[in-house]
């Protein structure tokens, strides 16, 4: 059964999720939203600034800690490798409509070992990440960062590319990193959520993204992130393999809070978590159940550029405040 202890390890949480059905062009068509609060006066608008040739580059750190129990082996408590990724979107091209293109890819990529990890699962999980490298495309997004269009490039089109690797970068990036925006007018202590409908490892889960705007200074938001996933009882069956996984409980929560420049659509962020699941695993040797408690840690840092005519007025403006000072 230690295999399927790695397996249900590796798969805890909102930091693991195989897939995310709502993040696509086509339910872009819907409100991605709701506001629950509108916070209070003054209220205004929020929306992104998108400034031509402006770019961003963004690393994202994941570890992980977790400790799994079955009832014939007792419990283990392991660290499963963590995650190292840098991406760069942009220049920013302004399109018709308000919308904006950028293109986006994955420079670099690689797993971050606990220690006692061997060097043969070392080696195949960095080449594994190693095929992250220039994943990517382009996207076109409102200016409440709403996904319209996307194209993925021919890295992401390699039948080899770890898929529930890149769908933890893609689904993190949606919660923490690109934060869509009320339609509303907003003021402090503003909330928003989105929901969304994940695919585990087969197993259906549902989410949801809540914000609060905690702060605004110019155009950067600070926002308090709170997410929530849970699920219910399924069975998902792998007749290849000859196994059933019968889950019987599962549960997310994380808090964090996200620093918004909305002259970039990308954020840096801090988080951290906590999960909990139980599942029933059943094979021709017989039945065990595992429960396994997850803890997380989450951490994304944004470089923003702007572009050449903006970063000219800029010192243009920091020069004349100077001078006015004096």
């Amino acid at each position: 059964m230690r295999r399927l202890t790695i397996v249900s390890i590796a798969a805890c949480g909102l930091l693991a999720a195989a897939g995310c059905k709502s993040n696509t062009a086509k339910d872009a068509k819907k409100e991605p939203i709701v506001l629950l609060e509108a916070g209070a006066e003054p209220r205004e608008a929020l929306r992104y600034k998108f400034d031509d040739g402006a770019a961003t580059t963004s690393t994202m750190e994941l570890s992980v800690s977790s400790m799994a129990s079955s009832s014939s082996a007792g419990a283990k408590v392991a660290r499963p490798p963590g995650l190292r990724v840098v991406i760069t979107s942009g220049p920013a091209v302004s399109q018709k409509n308000g919308i904006t293109r950028l293109d986006v890819r994955i420079i670099k990529a690689e797993a971050v070992m606990p220690p006692g990890v061997s060097r043969e699962v070392e080696r195949d999980l960095n080449r594994s990440a190693a095929l992250l490298r220039d994943v990517g495309g382009w996207v076109e997004v409102d200016d409440r960062g709403i996904v319209q269009k996307v194209e993925m490039n021919q890295a992401a089109k390699n039948p080899d590319l770890p898929i529930r690797m890149l769908m933890t970068v893609v689904n993190v990036r949606t919660s923490f990193a690109r934060v869509i925006l009320p339609a509303e007018p907003v003021g402090i202590g503003a909330q928003w959520e989105a929901k969304k409908d994940l695919t585990l490892y087969g197993f259906e889960l549902e989410q949801t993204d809540r914000y609060t705007l905690a702060e605004k200074v110019g155009d950067e938001l600070k926002l308090d992130v709170d997410i929530v996933q849970s699920a219910p009882k399924q069975t998902v069956t792998f007749k290849e393999e000859g196994v059933e996984f019968a889950l019987q409980s599962l549960s997310m929560s994380a808090q964090g809070q996200v620093i918004l420049n909305l002259n970039a659509l990308e954020g840096s962020a801090r988080a951290q978590g906590q999960s909990s699941e139980v599942v029933t695993v059943k094979t021709v040797e017989g039945t065990e159940e595992i429960e396994l408690t997850s803890a997380f840690q989450l951490k994304m840092t944004v470089n923003y550029e702007p572009s050449k005519k903006k970063a000219a007025e800029m010192e243009e403006k920091a020069t004349k405040t100077g001078t006015s000072q004096k």
